[in-house]
């Protein structure tokens, strides 16, 4: 991720009311310049409003969408101009080449001629396919045409909604890496997406949406470092071991299953435990446990994926 402090994308207090219902409840968030930014949110959360309402297709009923500067709502045109964006899967015009589409779009954007085109095909890698009809491509090759079309305006701030709809794992994959070139080169990237896994081995920082609120936001690795993660731990004694984790905000202990302990050393006479606690409590109670006089045989954190996070955030609620 680029070190760059610039915000790129600054949303403030951002709210949205339709009849009697508050839709969106007064989100913030920023982007920085070279960030890979995940939205996360259950089905009716309130992504596709919010995402509508950052490209000026839905006007908010408080609240501020800011893009390098420019109010999206006051400054339409020099803030948009700045926005590159991508809703599920790019509509094209199956009958033209892959190059004629180019060509159409860039006719709606001042400045822009046949060597941009040019410029933008090489960065999605399709210069051994432009020149073939759309109705010809796959689906991943219709969506590397979508960005590069998003592109073509040199924009500061790609918004992708679920840009993995539909692609098979290789051209998840493709995707992915691609996302990351473009960062590199410092640009901006909002992705919105209902794959977890995905996101988590994409994005620098995430936010998670849930009813409308934003309820939690930070880089990946550190809501994950913060939240309740499983420990397995060999002893060779249950009761011994449960009378020391009564000093810790344990929330569940159970027997660890054998897939889980299959790569811990097995010792006879001994008990496996699934412990689920504080991450940041994981030292201490191994040092509590040989201080009680607990023999450890073998203990291994395993950290929460992001889909485990969401769902305990989020109370239980599915992505999808």
């Amino acid at each position: 991720m680029s070190n760059s402090a610039e915000h790129v994308l600054s949303v403030r207090n951002l709210k949205k009311k339709i009849g009697n219902t508050m839709i969106i409840k007064g989100i913030s968030f920023d982007i920085y310049g070279g960030e890979i930014f995940g939205f996360l949110g259950p089905n009716g959360s309130g992504k596709t409003t919010t995402i509508r309402m950052l490209v000026d297709l839905i006007r908010p009923t408080e609240g501020t969408v800011s893009v390098c500067g420019f109010d999206v709502h006051k400054e339409h045109t020099e803030a948009l101009r700045l926005v590159g964006s991508i809703v599920e899967n790019p509509e094209m015009y199956p009958y033209l080449t892959g190059w004629e589409n180019l060509e159409h779009f860039a006719r709606m954007v001042p400045g822009i001629g046949q060597d941009r085109i040019q410029e933008v095909v090489d960065i999605v890698g399709m210069h051994n396919r432009i020149h073939d009809k759309v109705k010809k491509y796959s689906l991943g090759m219709r969506q590397r045409l979508g960005i590069a079309q998003a592109l073509l305006g040199k924009p500061k701030l790609l918004i992708m909604d679920e840009p993995t709809n539909g692609l098979d794992p290789q051209g998840i994959k493709e995707l992915r890496e691609f996302i990351r070139r473009l960062a590199d080169d410092g640009m901006s990237l909002f992705i919105s997406s209902h794959l977890l896994s995905e996101i988590q081995l994409m994005c620098d920082r995430v936010a998670i949406i849930s009813h409308g609120e934003v309820i939690a936001v930070g880089k990946v690795d550190e809501l994950l470092d913060q939240s309740t993660g499983k420990v397995l731990i060999h002893v060779d004694s249950r009761e011994k071991a449960m009378k020391v984790l009564d000093g810790f905000s344990v929330l569940e202990v159970t027997d660890a299953e054998e897939l889980e302990m299959a790569d811990l050393t097995k010792m006879p006479n001994s008990v496996a435990l699934a412990v689920r606690m504080d991450m940041t409590e994981v030292s201490q109670l191994n040092h509590e446990l040989v201080v009680s006089g607990v023999k450890v045989h073998a203990l291994q954190i395993r950290k929460p994926s992001l889909e485990e996070l969401f769902l305990n955030l989020t109370g239980g609620e599915s992505i999808d």
